[in-house]
Order: structure tokens, then sequence, then C-alpha cells
């Protein structure tokens, strides 16, 4: 029953996002070319949404932790699109992409997924190395004032880097006390009560639901700045979003 209402509940917040208004600048990333996603389907990516680029690309594979999440359930060919061949669904971390090998794909897409890495700039260095040279990242964001976590304060680049640095592991809990502490339950009904939302965040690895991180658009440039991307774009416009587009910074 949760589940279904988070679902529901998702589909109509898509469906009430304005598009980019840059969003053709975008296109010659992906039009014609190889990708990746982590973590897809997005409802932003499809036709009639806010970045419309499913129906731009060549091809499309897409890795997630599990073949059956909470928002998605997964078969071993990944079908992005009516319109278009579906692609391969590869089944591991998105901070481990093993099976895949360096410079395999021209840009990669990520929707509302790297807040739920405990790991980010693991996420991001494992992103770069699968992108060729000069490669994109579209990367789609929570804006934290418009989310459950608005009463958050941005995690400061400084305190991701310590966790790449000590290799912090997916079942990471350190920021758990201040969720509890500050999640505005009132914007984020689908949790359901306060008591199923702390069982469920103390199984977070199992579920992967939990914002580690919390990202406005000045965080999320630094970051993807400081894990050698260089950041093209970042637009704000859409209703919950914070949109970047970059590119590998050491392209030749």
């Amino acid at each position: 029953m949760v589940l279904a209402f988070r679902r529901a509940l998702g589909r109509v917040l898509y469906r009430l996002r304005p598009g980019i208004p840059n969003f053709k600048s975008y296109l010659p990333f992906v039009a014609g070319k190889a990708g990746l996603e982590i973590g897809g389907p997005s409802a932003i990516f499809r036709s009639g949404k806010a970045l419309p680029l499913y129906s731009q690309i060549a091809s499309l594979d897409n890795c997630d932790f599990s073949s059956s999440t909470v928002w998605a359930d997964h078969d071993k060919q990944f079908q992005f699109s009516p319109e278009k061949a579906p692609g391969k669904s590869f089944f591991c971390e998105g901070s481990e992409l093993t099976p895949i090998p360096d410079h395999s794909y021209d840009f990669l897409l990520s929707s509302h997924n790297l807040e739920h890495f405990a790991n980010p700039l693991k996420a991001l260095q494992e992103w770069k190395r699968v992108l060729r040279p000069g490669g994109a990242l579209i990367l789609v964001l929570p804006y934290y004032k418009r989310t459950f976590d608005h009463r958050r304060s941005p995690t400061p680049v400084s305190d991701m880097w310590s966790d790449f640095e000590r290799n912090i592991g997916e079942d990471d809990l350190s920021h758990l006390p201040e969720i509890l502490a500050k999640h505005d339950h009132s914007r984020d009904r689908a949790a359901g009560s306060v008591a199923d939302f702390e069982r469920r965040s103390r199984e977070n690895f199992n579920n992967r639901c939990l914002h580690h991180h919390v990202f406005d658009e000045n965080n999320s440039r630094e970051l993807l700045t400081s894990a050698g991307f260089n950041v093209h774009a970042v637009d704000l416009s859409c209703t919950i979003d914070i949109c970047l587009l970059a590119t590998v910074a050491d392209a030749k």
C-alpha cells in the first residue's frame, strides 16, 4: 500500500514539473549517442517532461543495486522508451561498476539518485571512469529547500570528501540522527508514520531510501568540479530539482 502510494505520488509530482528553458543545450551531449543510466528509468527524461532526453539518444543501459527496488522492477533488458530498443541491465552498486570497462559510454544520466549514496564521490569517480573523454554527466538532484529535507543544511563538500577518503560503505548510517530529527514528515506522507520511517531508515542498506546528503545549487556545482568535471549548467527551474550538465574535465 505504501509503495503504491509513493509511486502514484511520484507520478503526480513529475507531471507538475515545468520544462527547462535551456533544454536544447543538453542535446548535443546525448543525441545519437550511447549512454548509461544509474537507477533508471526516470520520468524526467521521458517525452513531455522537463528533460525529454530518452527520445534523442541512440542507446541506453542501466545500473541498479538490485533487480527489484522501491522505485522499479528490472528485467535483464532495460526498457526505457517504447520507441527505442532496450538496453542492458547491470545489477551492482552504482559506485562499483565492475562489469563495465573504462570509457564505455558517451554520457551518463542520474536522476534523484546521488543523494541516496553514502559515498557520493566514490560513485562520481566510477561514473567518470566509464565515460569517454569529454563524456557528459546529466545529473538531477532534489533541491533541499523544496523537499522534506528543507530543515537540514546542504552537506559541505569537505564532508563528502572525508567519506570518500575513509571509504565509507553503503551500510553507513552516520547521518541517521540528523535525518530522524529534521525530516519533515508532512512532506513525505508516503513514508508512513514516524515509527514506520525510522524502521525503514534503519534498514536502509536493503531499501536505499535515505537521503544521506543534502544539495543546493552551490555544493552540487562544487562537488562535481572537485570530482573532475566541468560544469556547464546548473538549473533550478524545475519544481523540486537541480539539473546539472557537466563533462569530464580531463578530456584531451
